[in-house]
């Protein structure tokens, strides 16, 4: 809907209007007063007013069309400057950046002018844009390097198998190495399946009552063997809870954060999970004793692909999409998801989920 112009502005016009027309009959009544002491000539009144009137109205309409020539020129101009941006955008170039130099239109009312204000929408424009293709080829990227990593592998280990003076011993391990590599190819794989159908949103999403404490609990112990095996001391502090949430994809929520607190708590450290509830909320904590994630790296641990320590991480056979899932099936359920951590005193991760 087009807004109407406001009483200041309209009144700023019609002085405008006002002004160039004084100013024309003015012109006129000089020149005319010039040319007749020129030519010693002295006219009616009234014909010197009629006289004075058209040739006033003359040089206003003269005046009008010489400033409609020069703000049509640069009203063109700007025109013509936003459609070779926007050529420009549609071909991939998005280093745009217009700026026209109006002042605010009223400035007393704070609107901007309205060029300004599409100058900045296709600045912006572009600015998203730019880094929309930033993340696509760092995704492409990752992606690329996260499968020919372990194909370099299982083709090296591959042609190694062809020596027929290999022992049994040596055939097994490059074997193993193989089926290792295979498997991380698998699980990638059915990630970045996951995470396309999560932002296609469509992943079935069936919310319903659960108790999140024997989720919580049944998952821990599922993982028992884990951290077992490096002799971690696991403590878990649970009220009875229940949430209206997706089960499944819950769980896989609650998988990631258990296995990478496990991944990366040394030998003999200490995990703990608790479930509180606050509010309209309940909150999940989960916290290890590990190294620690360092605070620049807390701002992009829940992109795709991003690993904190990305040689541990490989060794450890992560992908950096686990926290990146996690992130999104929290969204999903308009919940957060955060961590806290200091290099050397563990990392915790805290979801909050919304009970209904």
């Amino acid at each position: 809907m087009k807004r109407e112009p406001g009483f200041p502005h309209v009144i700023s016009r019609v002085v405008m209007l006002l002004a160039v027309l004084y100013i024309s009959w003015g012109a006129a009544f000089y020149i005319t007063k010039a040319v007749y002491a020129r030519i010693a000539w002295a006219p009616h009144e009234l014909i010197d007013f009629f006289i004075n009137t058209t040739l006033g109205f003359v040089f206003f309409f003269l005046i009008g069309m010489i400033a409609r020539r020069i703000f049509g020129d640069r009203n063109q101009h700007v025109f013509m400057e936003m459609i070779d941006a926007l050529k420009r955008i549609s071909q991939g170039d998005f280093h745009v950046n217009l700026d026209w130099g109006f002042g605010d239109r009223n400035e007393r009312q704070g609107r901007p002018h309205p060029y300004a204000q599409l100058a900045n929408s296709i600045n912006d424009m572009a600015a998203n844009l730019k880094a929309m293709e930033e993340l696509r080829e760092e995704f492409i990227s990752n992606v690329s390097h996260e499968i020919g990593s372990p194909l370099t592998s299982i083709i090296g280990f591959a042609r190694a198998l062809k020596d027929e003076h290999l022992d049994r011993e040596q055939r097994d391990r490059y074997l193993t190495i193989i089926e290792t590599e295979c498997i991380r190819l698998s699980r990638l794989s059915e990630n970045l399946m996951k995470l396309a159908v999560l932002d296609s949103e469509r992943h079935p999403f069936h919310p319903s009552p659960y108790r999140l404490d024997k989720q919580l609990i049944s998952l821990i112990l599922a993982c028992e063997p884990q951290w077992e095996a490096k002799n971690i001391e696991m403590t878990v502090e649970a009220d009875e809870l229940k949430v209206n949430a997706d089960e499944d994809l819950m769980s896989q929520v609650w998988v990631n954060l258990l296995h990478n607190a496990i991944k990366f708590t040394p030998e003999g450290g200490s995990i703990s999970v608790s479930l509180s509830h606050h509010g309209e909320e309940a909150v999940v904590r989960i916290s290890d004793t590990g190294p620690g994630i360092d605070e620049q790296d807390q701002q992009r641990i829940f992109e795709r692909f991003y690993k904190a320590d990305k040689s541990r991480t490989r060794t450890a056979g992560g992908s950096g999409l686990g926290l990146s899932i996690a992130h999104k099936i929290i969204e999903m359920h308009r919940g957060t998801i955060s961590v806290h951590s200091r290099p050397g005193e563990g990392a915790a991760f805290t979801v909050q989920l919304p009970l209904h």
